[in-house]
């Protein structure tokens, strides 16, 4: 059974996945595959990854419990050993590096699209908000594959064609937010290799369309999954790295081709097309490697530069660290932030870090659509919601230039979408006749901290706690304070008695995973409309507290959907029940 039969595979949590990936010698039907070993480091390591971290075949031992088996993977946050120096010539670098070419009137190939972005002029935003200097836009959404992230994954083939690392028939696999995986995609169906793309379930429908309209085959992993974690999509990465012949990662988080190409080719793009003169880039950042790029070459050749990195709230990649103190884990915008360091990140470069949020990033990405006419992503509203606050010191003269990473295509279903901006509370919901109780916040509840159990907690355990506190139902949270889902002791009861579940097994295997956020400030309006969406909510679980340090923690609320209808136009969802002595929170 071959996996381009499967398009579009979730690996679930703590699941394994199907035998299918080892396409030679297939196992019997119950047998886990076993990881084949390697006598050689993989050839297409970064060079500047360090020894220690390599061991046969990559196997990482530092970070594994003492009960997890050997994984044979190298870590996307290894230390650097780059050698480059402000100052340091050229000549010296151990890099092949590029030249900025003469574009063709008639194109070889779509990959010849890739670079040579315009630079626009931003004319009303910047005077809205107070800006005296010049404010300009470098659209990376028109390189072919629509994003910035068209320039690495071309130069990352490239570079492992002329290594002789990658060839003919190979097979292509990396772990991304889907961007890269677009533009990895888009090369290999030209130079045709075959792509496999690990991405979390949190990335929008539009790229999955738009991998699987390229011919790439696409594996979801769950969103909350640590980096590290082997259910991470960088962990199956690598798990089928090691099960398909001559398959390769090209791994942008180690590859020095991914900051090498912005050094070459998108940093002195913006030089030539400002003349030499900027004194301010603002970028974000994810994997780090078109800050890092970008900011090497303009340290360089426009040393007064200021530099601005862009990270938003709940990733840790800003500095100084108290800058990455938050309880949010969770953001909605794609493609940039990290829960660790890439390797390729150079922090050195980054003069200031901002952090952005959600809400304005949303908000300056639809005003640059409206007011601009650019057809941008939300992760550049996350970039102009920062240069509009870092350039404001800058005067009139000088010049700001914003990277704007990709384009709306992606998000056409979300921020886009106003009922998706409604539904998450990006946007206000205008309605007439709006029943009394509308506008009241949910913090006036003024809810206390929920009984919470823990994901290994049996069944039994959880059913004997549930009868003993008198509790209907409890949220399910792991150590880290992310909320898996909601247990009920209906549904724990009859799912034994069924044989769906044994009374051994973890209360995971009958938790309701299916929430909506609620914002504490949001009033009581959004709840009724986010319950009708899915059905009737149950009572609202405070997530505050001791404990709670999930998702929700300090300024949201879980609500666990139901299939029956709401018993009322009048009152919103779950309404009653909250004053109802049955209904303990």
């Amino acid at each position: 059974m071959m996996l381009n039969h499967f398009p579009i595979l979730t690996v679930l949590w703590k699941h394994q996945l199907p035998s299918f990936f080892s396409l030679p010698s297939p196992s019997p039907k119950n047998e886990i595959p076993t990881l084949p070993s390697q006598k050689k480091p993989d050839t297409n390591s970064c060079p500047h990854a360090p020894a220690k971290y390599v061991i046969s075949g990559g196997v990482d031992t530092e970070s594994c419990k003492a009960n997890e088996k050997e994984r044979q993977w190298i870590r996307p946050d290894t230390p650097s050993k780059c050698t480059w120096k402000l100052g340091k010539p050229l000549s010296a670098s151990p890099h092949h590096h590029t030249t900025l070419p003469e574009p063709p009137k008639i194109l070889p190939n779509i990959l010849n699209k890739v670079g040579n972005t315009p630079m626009v002029r931003i004319n009303k935003i910047g005077k809205h908000f107070g800006l005296k200097c010049e404010l300009l836009a470098k659209c990376e959404f028109f390189n072919a594959g629509g994003s910035v992230k068209d320039r690495i994954s071309l130069r990352m083939v490239e570079d492992a064609e002329r290594a002789g690392t990658l060839k003919p028939g190979d097979t292509i696999i990396e772990p991304t937010s889907g961007n890269t995986g677009i533009g990895l995609a888009l090369a290999a169906a030209v130079k045709g290799y075959r792509c496999i793309i690990v991405m979390p379930e949190k990335m929008s429908m539009e790229k999955v369309d738009v991998l699987r309209a390229l011919g790439a085959e696409i594996v979801r992993t769950p969103t909350t999954a640590r980096f590290d974690s082997p259910e991470s999509h960088v962990g199956v990465a690598w798990r089928l790295k090691n099960e398909i012949p001559n398959a390769h990662i090209l791994d942008q988080y180690r590859n020095a081709s991914n900051p090498l190409t912005h050094y070459d080719t998108t940093a002195e793009e913006i030089l030539q097309q400002c003349d030499g003169k900027v004194d301010m880039v603002v970028a974000t950042a994810g994997t780090g490697g078109t800050i890092t790029g970008i900011s090497r070459k303009l340290k360089e050749k426009c040393p007064g530069c200021k530099v601005i990195g862009v990270d938003p709230e709940g990733s840790i990649l800003a500095e100084p660290e108290e800058l990455n103190k938050t309880d949010k884990t969770m953001y909605e915008v794609e493609g940039i932030g990290y829960d660790f360091v890439p390797t390729v990140l150079d922090r050195s470069t980054v003069d200031q870090w901002y952090k952005s949020n959600d809400e304005e990033s949303f908000a300056l990405a639809r005003m640059m659509i409206r007011e601009e006419g650019l057809l941008c992503g939300g992760s550049s509203g996350s970039a102009m919601s920062v240069a509009v606050r870092a350039a404001r010191d800058l005067k009139e003269g000088q010049r700001c230039v914003v990277i704007l990473p990709d384009s709306v295509r992606n998000y056409m279903s979300k921020f886009v979408n106003d009922k998706w901006m409604i539904k998450n509370g990006f946007l206000n919901d205008v309605q007439e006749h709006k029943p009394w109780w509308w506008n009241i916040k949910v913090q006036k509840l003024n809810l206390s901290a929920p009984l919470i159990l823990l994901p290994e907690v049996s069944c039994q355990k959880a059913i004997e706690i549930l009868q003993e506190k008198g509790y209907d139902q409890a949220p399910v949270v792991a150590e880290s304070g992310l909320i898996l889902g909601m247990v009920t002791l209906s549904n724990t009861l009859s799912s034994v008695l069924a044989g769906n579940a044994e009374f051994s097994d973890p209360v995971t295997k009958v938790t309701y995973d299916q929430f909506s956020k609620v914002q504490l400030r949001l009033g009581w309006g959004h709840c009724a409309g986010a319950g009708q969406r899915r059905g009737a909510a149950a009572p609202p679980r405070a997530v505050r507290g001791a404990g709670s340090r999930g998702q929700g923690s300090g300024d949201t609320l879980e609500m666990r959907a139901r299939a029956s209808p709401c018993e009322s136009s009048a009152e919103p969802a779950g309404f009653r029940q909250i004053f109802t002595p049955g209904a303990k929170l």
